[in-house]
Parts: C-alpha cells; structure tokens; sequence
C-alpha cells in the first residue's frame, strides 16, 4: 500500500503533463504566460536603458548596448511566443528555425557584452592594452553568426534531422562557450577585487554585482548547455514545439528570464553623473 501511493500519484502528475500538453487551451495560457513575462522583461530592460541615458549619457555605449539588446531579445521573444501557433505553420520551415533560433544569438551576444565589460575593466586595472578586446568580441560574434547561417542553409538545402541536431549541439556549445567567458572573466574580477584595500571606493558593491552576476549567467548558461543538449538527442524534451507547452515554461524560466531579470536587477543601480574616460564606448 505504502508504494503504491507514490506510484499513483506520480500516475496522477503524468496524467496531468499529459493533459496539459495535449490541451490547446492551456499550450496557448503558458505560451502567452511565457510572452507576457518576456515582455515584462523587455520593458525593465528598456526603463534601464533610458535612466543610464538620461543619468550618465557619457558611460560609454557597452552597458546602454546591453540594456538595449535585452529590451530587443525579449520583446521578440514575446512576440513569437504571442504568436507561436502562427509561427509553427510558417512556410518554409527554415523560416521557423530562423525565428526561433535568432533570439537564441542575439541573447548570447547580449550577454557576452558582460563578459567583454568586465574584460575591459580587468584589462585597465592592470593597464594591459584593451585595443584587442572589441575586434574580439566582434569576430567571435561573427563566426557564430557565421557557423549558424551556414547551418540554416544546409537546413534548408537538405532538410533532415541530423542537420536538426547539429545546430541543437551548436547552440549547447555556444551555451558553454558563454559560461566559460562568465566564470573565467568574471571570477578573475572578482577575485582582483578581493584584493583591493575595503576602503575601496565603490569595492564592496561592485564586488557583489560581479559575484552574483557571475553566479547567476554561468549557472544560466550551463543550464541552457545542459538541456539544449538533451534536446537534442531526446524528442521528449523538444522545446519550441506546441504540443511541450510546460517544457517551454521550464526552460524560458529557467534559462532566460530569471537570469535576465536577476542581471537587471542586480545592475539596477546607476552609476553617479561623472565622466568615465577608462572605458572605450562600443561603437
């Protein structure tokens, strides 16, 4: 009696993501559920960017690219999730692919603008040249951007599965490529900044910011790596499908926005109005 309760219930609980799944009407409550959060995401995301603007106009273009491509990355993500059901039923299906594979750079892009900040700030510290760090920020990006193209046009050429899976393990690389720059820049930072006398102006506090955004973008980075990964070779755990409506909610949570709205609210703080000169605005 005592095991079978627990078989049961977990009968019950399969049942239930049974239901829910097959259930248009609750596919479309998650979904716009999903859109709405994204959406809230995106507006905080644009708040930030025009406080910073109107705060200190002269920060330098690094962190006003950031809050902007997040205020972006989000508001598309809502947009899709809006209209998902439309989406699904877009001909050629390549163009699905796009649709819902483009916020995925864009969001790695937008991220990997921390790391590249952090760099920066590393790099002046001890006044080691930072005129590398853009161009590389730039190439990386480009040979993402490339490497994704290039798998969008196979997919298209040849639409098969294994062409499928291969940009799936693309993206969990890219995924722990992100994590990497985050635990290795950011706990590089972060352990300088150990080092600095606690009188330190402005030490303590942004000693947190770089811990806990560290924390929080490698756990969210290592996740997405992890279930991408499983996405890819298990079709029960395929995401950006209508009939995994409770999968897509776990996962957008867990790896975009969470994280996202953890990072903004952590670097919620402006900086005072003065003139930053050590920093190379993003151009």
């Amino acid at each position: 009696m005592a095991t079978s309760l627990p078989a049961h219930a977990l009968g019950d609980v399969l049942d239930w993501w049974e239901e829910v799944n097959n259930s248009t009407l609750w596919q479309d409550r998650i979904f716009h559920a999903l859109a709405a959060l994204f959406g809230l995401v995106s507006a905080v995301a644009l708040i930030q960017l025009v406080r910073t603007e109107f705060r200190v106009p002269e920060f330098g273009w690094t962190i006003q690219v950031f809050h902007f491509l997040n205020f972006l990355v989000n508001g598309v993500r809502s947009l899709v999730f809006i209209f998902l059901r439309g989406v699904q039923q877009i001909k050629p299906e390549i163009a699905q692919h796009i649709l819902l594979d483009l916020p995925d750079l864009a969001f790695f892009t937008t991220y990997a603008l921390l790391v590249l900040f952090w760099a920066e700030i590393y790099y002046h510290i001890y006044l080691i040249s930072t005129d590398g760090l853009i161009p590389c920020f730039y190439t990386i990006n480009a040979m993402v951007y490339a490497i994704q193209v290039a798998l969008w046009l196979l997919l298209w050429c040849k639409p098969i599965q294994a062409i499928v899976i291969l940009s799936k393990i693309f993206f969990a690389g890219v995924s722990l490529f992100a994590a990497i720059g985050f635990l290795l820049y950011g706990g590089r930072l972060f352990f300088m900044l150990k080092l600095f006398p606690v009188e330190s102006k402005g030490r303590r506090k942004m000693l947190q910011e770089v811990g806990y955004v560290t924390t929080v973008c490698f756990l969210c980075f290592m996740s997405r790596c992890i279930m991408v990964w499983f996405n890819a070779f298990d079709k029960a755990a395929d995401i950006d499908v209508l009939n995994h409506p409770i999968l897509n909610f776990i996962f957008y949570l867990l790896a975009e926005i969470i994280p996202s709205s953890l990072v903004l609210f952590i670097l919620r703080k402006l900086p005072p109005k003065r003139k930053i000169t050590q920093y190379h605005p993003l151009y």
